[in-house]
């Protein structure tokens, strides 16, 4: 019953957020913002939740879950009102801050309350069924909001996201109260990076970090791109839309790939294809073939995720579960913090092309450090 609730959760504000994300980089636009600004108002969406991460992880372990995912759906849906009650630049970027903010909170507990509820021999499984559903709100989403913002207007994608957020609010009440650990000692903030001494957490948070800002990119610069091609609004969601398609299906025969093939090699392979696929979107001349590369991409990202989040729950000390967790959405905000700055200065210098070009490189080069044989010591914290 927990895991269903959970997946429903999930489903319910990917769904927002695959929504609004895209459209708010198209709103920015016809109020008049360029490519660097575009850059500062992604970048918004991970300012507060770098820092909050950890301590939103330690919250969950201490305090249970229920309260920060009822919390974060509050904010989530506040953040989504904001843009539809005050049409302006600056209501996007205090959106922007609160929707990343309380996606912290979200994806946090959700996660821990999964994985508490989840034997470890089902994990893989059942965090496989999380990032699934995760890629079909990254499928529902853009769709939704691309026909929305094209038959209506920008605002009233919003307003749609207002109402849907209502739903997952109220499941949330019935989600059980549970400390899992009530005599957690208090740990310095020190001792939450002492843990990256370990390799494989390492080279896990690494891969989660390329993933997610890859992902981020994207969805940003695409629409952008989109609209120097005069592709349309519901053209822009589908194109978005197939990448999550893939990762759903990526993701739903996953299980079986690791059953089958080395995870390194399931890795090395999935980040290179994302890599390529960044690398030809500014080749591409026409709509089937930027389809077609956003559904590469979707299946060479939709690997990286939940490989990671299971190697980072299963290596994680028994009673820091959520501060490790925490830690992983720590490493991804920091990037889409430093990554949209990035790419909207260089993009404003020399095109957002340039932003799929140099993106692509990255992923290819992060995959030979990410399937590299560790060095140093191996050992499992949960022996710690």
């Amino acid at each position: 019953m927990i895991i269903r609730t959970v997946l429903v959760l999930v489903l319910g504000f990917q769904i927002i957020l695959n929504m609004t994300r895209p459209v708010v980089t198209l709103f920015a636009v016809e109020m008049g913002a360029g490519i660097f600004e575009i850059g500062v108002l992604t970048a918004s969406f991970a300012v507060f939740p770098l820092f909050l991460a950890v301590y939103a992880g330690r919250i969950a372990d201490r305090a249970g879950d229920k309260l920060p995912i009822i919390a974060g759906l509050i904010g989530l849906t506040a953040g989504v009102a904001l843009p539809y009650c005050f049409p302006t630049m600056w209501a996007l970027y205090l959106s922007q801050v609160t929707v990343g903010s309380s996606q912290i909170f979200l994806a946090i507990s959700l996660q821990n309350l999964l994985g508490n509820a989840s034997p470890q021999e089902k994990r893989d499984h059942y965090f496989g069924m999380f990032t699934t559903t995760v890629s079909l709100g990254g499928v529902i989403g853009p769709i939704a909001g691309g026909y929305l913002a094209e038959h209506f207007d920008y605002p009233s994608v919003f307003l749609t996201s207002i109402f849907m957020g209502l739903v997952p609010i109220a499941l949330a009440f019935s989600i059980p109260f549970a400390k899992r650990w009530k005599r957690v000692k208090r740990q310095p903030v020190g001792s939450t990076f002492h843990l990256l001494k370990m390799p494989l957490l390492r080279k896990a948070l690494l891969s989660s970090v390329l993933v997610t800002y890859s992902r981020d990119i994207f969805i940003a610069y695409f629409p952008l791109f989109g609209n120097q091609l005069d592709v349309s609004d519901s053209t822009i969601g589908l194109v978005i839309a197939f990448q999550g398609l893939t990762m759903v299906a990526v993701r739903y025969f996953l299980g079986k790939l690791t059953e089958v093939f080395n995870r390194n090699h399931i890795l090395l392979v999935s980040i290179i294809v994302a890599g390529i696929s960044f690398l030809l979107i500014p080749a591409a001349d026409s709509e089937w073939k930027l389809i077609v590369l956003s559904a590469f991409m979707g299946a060479g990202l939709g690997c990286g995720q939940p490989l990671s989040m299971t190697t980072i729950y299963n290596h994680s000390p028994i009673s820091r579960t959520g501060e490790v967790l925490g830690l992983r959405i720590a490493a991804n905000r920091l990037s889409q913090l430093i990554a949209p700055l990035f790419f909207g200065l260089i993009g404003s210098w020399t095109g957002v092309v340039s932003v799929f070009y140099i993106s692509g490189a990255f992923l290819v080069g992060g995959s030979v450090f990410i399937t590299s044989k560790p060095s140093g010591s191996n050992h499992n914290m949960m022996e710690e």
